[in-house]
């Protein structure tokens, strides 16, 4: 019997350092493909116990501390699946040093984003949406100096990268890739900018038929892929179109 439980822990830690292998070495890759590869893995990986957690723990604390490194939507699976452990030990290490998530939330005008981050990191989906709203509101009046609650398409243009890049973060680390600014731009684009195609799409359109706030959006991790956020609700598809169409896209493809 001891041999057999011997040959079985063997054959685990086996399989958990080729998993970690396969997971370093597609990491340096991110398409869509490699991308949901490494997520099956952070998965498989996870369900491999304590030794696994730990692991998972260590490429966490390693590429959070690494400021070369860019954070990416595995690294927020990874905190996702971890903030589940039942191991006291890792849970105190995440609140001890990642109470505020993983997300760097830079601001040019000091806005305050960690209610965001909180909200996305417990995947509250539909408050994190009217947030961002509210944020990009509060954005805005600061730097037009007015009160207006919500947007016209000519402010989106004064919308400092950084803040749009902040916002675009969360939301596309905080839901294995799947939401984000970022991400519905790649969609539109994919969709030759034509609009029906795209709201049909991101699903705010089902055979043809507006979805209507909120009961016919889904607010969880099984939408479309760039279901959210809602930002077409902010002042109809001008300011979409601007969103989408500013320099902060080509600023971050330049960086790349």
């Amino acid at each position: 019997m001891a041999i057999f439980n011997f040959i079985n822990i063997f054959m685990t830690i086996n399989i958990l350092d080729k998993q970690l292998n396969q997971l370093d070495e597609s990491s340096q890759i991110l398409d869509d493909m490699s991308i949901a590869f490494q997520l099956t893995l952070v998965q498989e990986i996870y369900n491999q116990g304590l030794n696994g957690q730990q692991k998972l723990l260590k490429k966490l604390i390693d590429h959070c501390s690494d400021c070369k490194y860019s954070i990416t939507c595995v690294d927020g699976f990874i905190f996702e699946l971890l903030l589940k452990s039942n191991d006291m030990t890792i849970i105190h290490v995440l609140n001890e040093h990642y109470s505020h998530g993983i997300v760097s939330m830079k601001s040019a005008c000091q806005i305050d984003y960690l209610p965001l981050q909180k909200l996305l990191i417990n995947q509250q989906f539909q408050e994190a949406d009217q947030v961002t709203q509210l944020k990009l509101c509060e954005l805005s009046q600061t730097l037009g100096n007015h009160s207006r609650q919500w947007l016209y398409f000519t402010d989106i243009f004064e919308l400092p990268a950084i803040d749009l890049h902040t916002i675009d973060m969360l939301w596309n680390i905080y839901s294995r890739g799947l939401f984000g600014l970022s991400m519905q731009r790649k969609i539109w684009l994919s969709s030759n900018s034509d609009w029906e195609k795209f709201w049909s799409k991101i699903g705010w359109k089902v055979n043809n038929i507006a979805c209507r706030y909120p009961k016919e959006f889904q607010w969880n991790i099984t939408a479309p892929a760039g279901h959210l956020p809602l930002l077409n609700q902010l002042r109809g598809v001008q300011v979409m179109s601007a969103l989408l169409s500013h320099s902060v896209w080509t600023e971050a493809l330049k960086n790349h």
